[in-house]
């Protein structure tokens, strides 16, 4: 296996259509479903009847157990709350995998963790990918994720096919663990910069400039960034925005408070010094407990109009 090349491993990824996925929450479901779109056979499980009657009406096949789902697979892949549940499935699932088969795990965990996976992945004889995504729901039912992936060329050549099926990004970030990397540094970027949209929006509003004033000249100016462009935190700028449908989430609160939590951890693993990660972490961690942990990440916005921050 170590000694294939990379036309090699493109080629045997092409070929490999048995997958089994687990986990088929909001992002795991529609994520495959849109396999089973591309022609692969899927079986699936997850622990809620809900997620696999809604994966079912995708075409999915629904196993009675996880290490049913693995047993004939080449490739597994799994799209989990986080690293603790990452890597008990894998341990859990790992000795019912045939040799060889491929693991990508889809989730946001700790870097850690990710690496610990993958180890387990070489205990047992299996190439592995951590390719967290991001794109939210949105871009998982229309298979326009973005995936930031970690590991070896090798599994990264068997993988971009399948990933292919599921986005329309997929970008090769390095070793074991540096896809999950990418991740919460991308996601700190954008929670910090939601924070600062959302406080310049509240500034506009306290000076009596219209919210289409302010976004028309941040939008082709230096202001510019995608939580202005494409997630504007208040209605009417940007239809599509959550904004215009009571936030409802595309990204949720809870979920931006989470990747924040992995990048202050990360942070302070590797003696980086990220203070504005930080603050961002302290505000959302608010916003969820004030009770908007289920809104867009965007509703931020309504803890910046003035409620009490201490």
């Amino acid at each position: 296996m170590a000694g294939a090349s990379t036309d090699d491993a493109a080629k045997r990824g092409k070929a490999m259509t048995s997958i089994a996925f687990i986990g088929l929450g909001n992002m795991g479901g529609p994520m495959a479903g849109n396999l089973v779109k591309a022609g692969h056979t899927v079986s699936a499980f997850d622990l809620a009847q809900s997620s696999k009657d809604a994966a079912a009406e995708l075409g999915v096949g629904i196993a009675g157990s996880a290490k049913e789902a693995v047993a004939e697979a080449d490739i597994v892949v799994t799209m989990l709350p986080a690293g603790k549940h990452v890597l008990s499935v894998w341990a859990d699932i790992l000795p019912s995998v045939k040799p060889g088969a491929l693991l990508i795990d889809s989730s946001t965990i700790d870097v850690e963790s990710a690496r610990k996976a993958h180890a387990l992945a070489a205990e047992h004889g299996c190439l592995s990918l951590d390719a967290p995504v991001s794109g939210g729901v949105g871009g998982a039912k229309g298979a326009t994720l973005t995936f930031m992936v970690g590991g070896a060329d090798e599994a990264f050549a068997l993988g971009g096919p399948i990933l292919k099926a599921m986005g329309r990004r997929i970008v090769h970030c390095g070793d074991a663990g540096n896809g999950q990397a990418a991740k919460i540094c991308n996601n700190m970027i954008l929670g910090i910069s939601m924070i600062g949209v959302s406080e310049a929006f509240v500034l506009a509003e306290k000076l009596g400039l219209s919210h289409q004033a302010l976004f028309d000249v941040a939008s082709t100016s230096s202001g510019q960034c995608w939580s202005l462009t494409t997630y504007c935190p208040v209605p009417g700028p940007v239809p599509t925005s959550p904004a215009n449908n009571e936030y409802k989430p595309g990204f949720a609160s809870a979920l931006m408070l989470k990747d924040l939590k992995l990048s202050q951890e990360a942070a302070q693993a590797a003696g980086a010094s990220t203070p504005l990660g930080a603050a961002a972490a302290q505000l959302y961690g608010i916003h969820n407990a004030w009770g908007e942990g289920g809104a867009d990440f965007s509703a931020i916005i309504h803890l910046l109009r003035g409620r009490n921050l201490s």
